[in-house]
C-alpha cells in the first residue's frame, strides 16, 4: 500500500526552488560567457581597424599619407599657380566610386559586410549574459557558424586589399614601383594587422568556444513537463484503488 501511495502523490505539488529575488540569470555557460567576451573584442578589433584610415603608410611631397579601403590621410590639392600642396587631413573619399580601384571597393563592401556579421553576433552574445533563455545550445553553434562566416569576409578583404596597390594613387605615394602585392616604399598598417587578426579569432577561437556557450534545456522545466504529462494517469490511478 506504501507503494501505491508513492505513485499517487500529485506531482503537481512537488516543490520547486525559488529565485531569490535580484538575481540575475544567464543563458550562458561560463564557456559561454568567454565568447561572449571574446566575440565582442573581436567585433570591436575588426570594425574599429575597418574604420580608421591606417592600412598603409606611405608619404608623399614630403609628408606622411596613410590609406584604408575608403578612407585616407594628407591627400594633395591645387593650389596658386597650379603647384601641389598637402591638406593635412583625414576623411573618406567623396564618393564610393572615387575610391583609387576596383579591388579597393570590392574589399570596402566585403568587409564591411563581415565586420557587420561579428558585431551583430557579439551584441547577442552580451545580452545572453543578462537574459535567461535567450541562447540555447543550438542557437550558439548557428551564431558561431555565422561568425565564421564574418571572419572570412574580412579575411577575404585583407586579401584583396594588395590588389589594388596598381593604382595611380598608391603608386604616387610609393615611389611609383609598387604593384600588386609588391609595396614599394610604402608598409603596412597596424590598423591591417588588428583586422585579420580579429577576423582570425573570430574564425577559429570564438567559432569553437561558441559550441559550448549555450545551455541544455533545464532539469526543473523537463521535470515540470513530465508532471503535466503523468498527472491523467496519476488520476486514474488513484480512482482505481478508491474501494
Amino acid at each position: 500500500m506504501l507503494t501505491f501511495c508513492i505513485w499517487c502523490y500529485d506531482p503537481t505539488h512537488l516543490p520547486i526552488p525559488a529565485e531569490k529575488p535580484g538575481t540575475m540569470r544567464s543563458s550562458l555557460t561560463l564557456v559561454g560567457t568567454l565568447w561572449a567576451f571574446l566575440s565582442l573584442v573581436t567585433a570591436v578589433a575588426s570594425s574599429t581597424s575597418y574604420f580608421l584610415p591606417y592600412w598603409l603608410f606611405g608619404s608623399q611631397l614630403g609628408k606622411p599619407v596613410s590609406f584604408s579601403t575608403f578612407r585616407r590621410c594628407n591627400y594633395p590639392v591645387r593650389g596658386e599657380g597650379h603647384s601641389l600642396i598637402m591638406v593635412e587631413e583625414c576623411g573618406r573619399y567623396a564618393s564610393f566610386s572615387a575610391i583609387p580601384s576596383l579591388a579597393w571597393q570590392m574589399c570596402t563592401v566585403v568587409t564591411g559586410a563581415g565586420c557587420a556579421l561579428l558585431l551583430l553576433v557579439a551584441l547577442a552574445a552580451v545580452l545572453g549574459c543578462c537574459m535567461e533563455e535567450l541562447i540555447s545550445r543550438m542557437t550558439g553553434r548557428c551564431m558561431g557558424a555565422a561568425q565564421f562566416v564574418g571572419g572570412l569576409l574580412i579575411s577575404s578583404g585583407c586579401a584583396l586589399y594588395p590588389l589594388g596597390w596598381n593604382s595611380p594613387e598608391i603608386m604616387q605615394t610609393c615611389g611609383n614601383v609598387s604593384n600588386q602585392f609588391r609595396l614599394g616604399t610604402c608598409r603596412l598598417g597596424w590598423a591591417y594587422y588588428c583586422a585579420g587578426g580579429g577576423a582570425a579569432a573570430a574564425m577559429l577561437i570564438c567559432t569553437w568556444l561558441s559550441c559550448f556557450a549555450g545551455r541544455n534545456p533545464k532539469p526543473v522545466m523537463l521535470a515540470e513537463s513530465i508532471m503535466r504529462n503523468t498527472n491523467s494517469y496519476t488520476m486514474e490511478l488513484d480512482h482505481c484503488l478508491k474501494p
